[in-house]
Protein backbone atom coordinates (compact mmCIF):
# COMPACT_ATOMS: atom_id res chain seq x y z
CA UNK A 1 0.00 0.00 0.00
CA UNK A 2 2.97 2.27 0.52
CA UNK A 3 3.66 2.76 -2.98
CA UNK A 4 0.19 3.53 -4.02
CA UNK A 5 0.46 6.34 -1.27
CA UNK A 6 3.40 7.15 -2.85
CA UNK A 7 2.00 7.41 -6.22
CA UNK A 8 -0.91 10.11 -4.80
CA UNK A 9 2.42 12.44 -3.52
CA UNK A 10 4.30 11.75 -7.03
CA UNK A 11 1.00 12.90 -9.11
CA UNK A 12 0.05 15.44 -6.79
CA UNK A 13 3.34 17.11 -7.07
CA UNK A 14 3.41 17.17 -10.84
CA UNK A 15 -0.02 18.10 -10.74
CA UNK A 16 0.88 21.03 -8.36
CA UNK A 17 3.78 22.07 -10.36
CA UNK A 18 2.05 22.37 -13.55
CA UNK A 19 -0.32 24.57 -12.28
CA UNK A 20 2.02 26.92 -10.81
CA UNK A 21 3.29 26.41 -14.83
CA UNK A 22 -0.12 27.48 -16.15
CA UNK A 23 -0.45 30.34 -13.95
CA UNK A 24 3.16 32.00 -14.88
CA UNK A 25 1.87 30.95 -18.62
CA UNK A 26 -1.86 32.84 -18.22
CA UNK A 27 0.43 36.46 -16.64
CA UNK A 28 2.74 36.54 -19.46
CA UNK A 29 -0.60 36.27 -21.25
CA UNK A 30 -2.22 38.68 -19.66
CA UNK A 31 0.76 41.50 -19.72
CA UNK A 32 1.76 40.37 -23.38
CA UNK A 33 0.67 44.41 -24.19
CA UNK A 34 2.22 45.94 -20.89
CA UNK A 35 5.59 48.11 -21.71
CA UNK A 36 8.55 46.83 -19.52
CA UNK A 37 6.92 43.60 -19.05
CA UNK A 38 9.25 40.73 -18.81
CA UNK A 39 8.44 37.46 -19.41
CA UNK A 40 8.37 34.95 -16.53
CA UNK A 41 9.84 31.12 -16.25
CA UNK A 42 9.92 28.79 -13.49
CA UNK A 43 12.11 25.76 -13.44
CA UNK A 44 11.02 22.17 -12.10
CA UNK A 45 13.33 20.72 -9.03
CA UNK A 46 13.34 17.38 -7.90
CA UNK A 47 12.16 17.22 -4.59
CA UNK A 48 15.08 15.63 -1.99
CA UNK A 49 15.00 14.41 1.17
CA UNK A 50 17.76 13.03 3.56
CA UNK A 51 17.38 9.39 1.96
CA UNK A 52 17.51 10.57 -1.56
CA UNK A 53 15.42 12.12 -3.92
CA UNK A 54 11.51 11.47 -3.52
CA UNK A 55 10.39 11.44 -7.41
CA UNK A 56 8.28 14.42 -6.90
CA UNK A 57 8.66 17.39 -8.37
CA UNK A 58 8.34 21.52 -7.23
CA UNK A 59 9.02 24.27 -9.06
CA UNK A 60 11.94 26.42 -8.61
CA UNK A 61 12.48 30.02 -8.43
CA UNK A 62 10.89 32.05 -10.48
CA UNK A 63 12.85 34.33 -12.54
CA UNK A 64 12.38 36.69 -15.36
CA UNK A 65 13.27 36.24 -19.16
CA UNK A 66 16.50 38.94 -19.57
CA UNK A 67 16.06 38.27 -23.59
CA UNK A 68 15.67 42.21 -25.49
CA UNK A 69 12.27 43.59 -25.06
CA UNK A 70 10.79 44.56 -28.33
CA UNK A 71 11.57 48.26 -29.49
CA UNK A 72 7.30 49.45 -30.41
CA UNK A 73 7.33 52.84 -32.23
CA UNK A 74 4.55 54.83 -31.15
CA UNK A 75 5.16 58.56 -31.04
CA UNK A 76 1.57 59.55 -29.85
CA UNK A 77 2.32 56.76 -26.40
CA UNK A 78 3.11 58.40 -23.32
CA UNK A 79 6.59 56.53 -22.97
CA UNK A 80 8.02 57.39 -26.08
CA UNK A 81 11.08 58.81 -25.97
CA UNK A 82 12.46 61.71 -28.87
CA UNK A 83 12.46 59.32 -31.41
CA UNK A 84 8.97 58.28 -30.67
CA UNK A 85 9.57 54.39 -28.95
CA UNK A 86 9.55 52.84 -26.10
CA UNK A 87 10.20 48.94 -24.60
CA UNK A 88 7.52 46.38 -25.21
CA UNK A 89 7.35 43.57 -23.78
CA UNK A 90 9.74 40.16 -24.36
CA UNK A 91 6.05 37.94 -24.47
CA UNK A 92 5.82 36.12 -27.32
CA UNK A 93 2.25 34.98 -27.46
CA UNK A 94 2.76 31.84 -29.97
CA UNK A 95 5.53 30.40 -27.10
CA UNK A 96 3.65 31.33 -24.45
CA UNK A 97 0.16 29.03 -26.14
CA UNK A 98 3.10 26.25 -26.81
CA UNK A 99 3.86 26.43 -22.95
CA UNK A 100 -0.33 26.52 -21.67
CA UNK A 101 -0.73 23.35 -23.99
CA UNK A 102 2.78 21.35 -22.90
CA UNK A 103 1.89 22.33 -19.27
CA UNK A 104 -2.14 21.23 -19.90
CA UNK A 105 -1.02 18.06 -21.37
CA UNK A 106 1.11 17.07 -18.50
CA UNK A 107 -1.35 18.23 -16.00
CA UNK A 108 -3.89 16.36 -17.68
CA UNK A 109 -1.19 13.23 -17.73
CA UNK A 110 -0.62 13.58 -13.72
CA UNK A 111 -4.55 13.63 -13.81
CA UNK A 112 -4.92 10.22 -14.94
CA UNK A 113 -2.22 8.96 -12.46
CA UNK A 114 -3.94 10.02 -9.74
CA UNK A 115 -6.90 8.46 -11.15
CA UNK A 116 -5.26 4.68 -11.74
CA UNK A 117 -3.91 5.14 -8.41
CA UNK A 118 -7.26 5.67 -7.04
CA UNK A 119 -8.65 2.95 -8.85
CA UNK A 120 -6.03 0.44 -7.62
CA UNK A 121 -6.19 1.17 -4.06
CA UNK A 122 -10.03 1.16 -4.20
CA UNK A 123 -9.67 -2.55 -5.97
CA UNK A 124 -6.80 -3.53 -3.51
CA UNK A 125 -9.29 -2.10 -0.13
CA UNK A 126 -12.39 -4.43 -2.49
CA UNK A 127 -10.02 -7.36 -2.00
CA UNK A 128 -8.96 -7.04 0.97
CA UNK A 129 -12.84 -6.98 2.53
CA UNK A 130 -13.93 -9.93 0.97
Amino acid sequence: MNDLSQSFGLSASGLKAQATRLRLVSENIANADTPGYRRKLTTFETELTSHGPTGEVRTGRVSLDQSDLTKVHDPSHPLADATGSYDGSNVDLVVEIADAREAQRSYEANLKMFDQARQMSRGLLDLLRR
